[in-house]
């Protein structure tokens, strides 16, 4: 099958909900066919982009366009082009799961009962779950139900597929199972991973935004925003008490406890002293000097 090119387009997209929240402010993004990463904190207005895209919730203002389709005016046309895994992903416990695709297949128009047969032993295949098919998800391990969250959002193709957070609360094993299984499904479709966790966009996206507080602060290809901070790294490793002074003379950008010593990410165009070495950077480098604010001209220049 040859792949098949799919764009998202996100013009001036805003929400502010009721109680004053601006949880976006003039979002715009292009997103290709491919594992795109929405890289973020907890609070900085993932969750409603990706609502907002899966027609859950209407913007105040803005358009979004999924293969020249108008989202917001043509919802229904867009329902059957998507997938959607949300952050929270109610399953029936006492349902099994080749029964419970099945009834998601017939909501999702799938009539024939052959077709959904079908459809539903290549999904649970796909997803590593056909062993298990005749199991009750109330026995299902928290990477199991993502999964199986997976099987019904991938019901009729989708063009689009959201995840929202699919790895939190994953052991390490079932990450990396989930984590390719969504490499897999990047090669025809548009799929947007939502995540606070550097490391699922560095080892997936070849595209990713960076946002906080509903905007935008940088939109790149990881490989090439790394490259960018080559020889603006610093680190060092110190006692926890020489921070405060550390941060007074320095951009630190990140620190972390290692053997009950602090490692103290900087970032500087020039060597720091202080006993700071360059390091070679990584994606986590680019999202904690991206949050700090720092070098906002060259993050800027690293649009794509």
């Amino acid at each position: 099958m040859e792949n098949q090119q799919i764009s998202l387009s996100i013009r001036n997209v805003s929400k502010t909900y009721a109680n004053g929240v601006q949880a976006l402010r003039n979002v715009s993004l292009d997103i290709p066919t491919g594992m795109y990463g929405l890289l973020g904190p907890n609070g900085a207005g993932k969750s409603t982009l990706m609502r907002t895209l899966a027609t859950l919730q209407e913007p105040d203002n803005g358009q979004i366009f999924l293969e020249g389709i108008d989202v917001l005016k043509h919802k229904e046309e867009v329902r059957q082009m998507l997938g959607y895994l949300p952050q929270e992903f109610g399953v029936y416990p006492g349902a099994r799961a080749e029964d419970l695709l099945d009834y998601f297949a017939v909501l999702k128009g799938i009539t024939s009962r052959a077709s959904r047969r079908k459809v539903v032993a290549v999904l649970l295949k796909q997803t590593n779950l056909w062993d298990v098919r005749r199991q009750k998800l109330g026995g299902f391990s928290g990477g199991m139900r993502q999964r199986f969250g997976v099987a019904v959002a991938l019901l009729g193709n989708p063009k689009l597929l959201i995840v929202d957070e699919p790895t939190a609360g994953l052991d390490p094993t079932e990450r990396v199972r989930f984590l390719n299984l969504l490499s897999e499904l990047g090669e025809n479709s548009v799929v947007i991973l939502s995540t606070h966790i550097v490391e699922d966009v560095s080892e997936l996206c070849t595209h990713m935004a960076i946002i906080n507080k509903g905007r935008i602060l940088q939109e790149a290809e990881p490989l090439k925003a790394v490259k960018e901070l080559q020889g603006m790294i610093w680190r060092c490793v110190a006692e926890k008490r020489a921070l405060p002074s550390l941060e007074r003379e320095h951009q630190v950008i990140s620190t972390k406890l290692l053997g009950g010593r602090t490692v103290i990410h900087v970032y500087s165009e020039g060597d720091p002293g202080n006993g700071f070495e360059l390091v070679q950077p990584d994606l986590e480098d680019v999202y904690f000097t991206t949050m700090a604010g720092c070098n906002r001209a060259q993050v800027e220049g690293v649009r794509v």
